[in-house]
């Protein structure tokens, strides 16, 4: 019987917003390889389900709770990840959301400082922490969950567009900085996912959207792509329409 291929066995990835949805597949994608996973998340009960499937499955994961709107919480994740593993392979910001359509007049100061943090400045706070260790070793991996947001405003959307712009501002800035490193710096937009962020409407056929597992493969696909290359940006739209029913 050939022997099972881990091809990340002894890496370490932290996963932002992986108790749910997009992060808990990709979660569950890089575990798969052998990975050893961190998760953070703001639920904890939903965090330790998360692992407990990893764990069922003869993976490794490290649950830190972890509201990444909070600078200090960013700054603990990573320092808990340095002191049980040592060094830090992969980070994927994946944590992400919006308020409700409400249009720029009506909006509120509040909602656009929480979607900017979520979205963008915890992307680039936690990129700033984990690099000198990839630095150092000459290696490692950035993957920053964008949205098709960041390519197109649209209206009732303007914090949320203007945060994904950022990210992809952020990620192209990122890349140039340290890809001679050795370090993969990448974007994923994915269209439409049938995920509860997306509330029911019978106009939309699930069952065409995006899984959150095809996401999933395309992080796996940057963190397995050549040392020669880097999919800086990968774009990802469903095969058929969802709103052609």
């Amino acid at each position: 019987m050939p022997p099972v291929l881990l091809p990340l066995l002894g890496q370490i990835a932290i996963i932002t917003g992986a108790s749910r949805g997009i992060g808990r597949a990709i979660a569950l994608r890089l575990a798969h390889s052998g990975a050893t996973l961190v998760l953070a998340a703001r639920d904890e009960q939903a965090l330790r389900e998360v692992a407990q499937l990893i764990h069922a499955n003869g993976g490794t994961a490290l649950v830190v709770p972890t509201d990444v709107t909070v600078d200090e919480q960013l700054a603990a994740l990573v320092d808990q990840t340095l002191a049980h593993y040592g060094h830090i392979d992969m980070l994927v910001n994946n944590a992400g959301g919006g308020p409700p359509r409400t249009p720029i007049i009506k909006a509120r100061l509040a909602d656009w400082e929480w979607t900017l943090r979520v979205n963008l400045w915890a992307t680039m706070v936690l990129s700033k922490l984990v690099l000198p260790g990839m630095i150092e070793r000459q290696r490692g991996a950035i993957i920053n969950i964008c949205s098709l947001a960041g390519l197109t405003g649209k209206a009732g959307e303007a914090a949320y567009a203007a945060a994904k712009f950022g990210v992809r501002g952020f990620t192209q800035s990122l890349f140039d900085e340290v890809h001679e490193h050795g370090i993969k710096v990448s974007s994923i937009f994915p269209g439409y996912v049938d995920t509860a962020l997306i509330p029911p409407n019978r106009r939309v056929d699930r069952g065409k959207m995006l899984r959150p597992e095809d996401v999933a493969e395309a992080v796996h696909g940057v963190v397995m792509s050549s040392a020669r290359s880097c999919p800086v940006e990968v774009m990802l739209q469903p095969q058929r329409d969802p709103f052609k029913t």
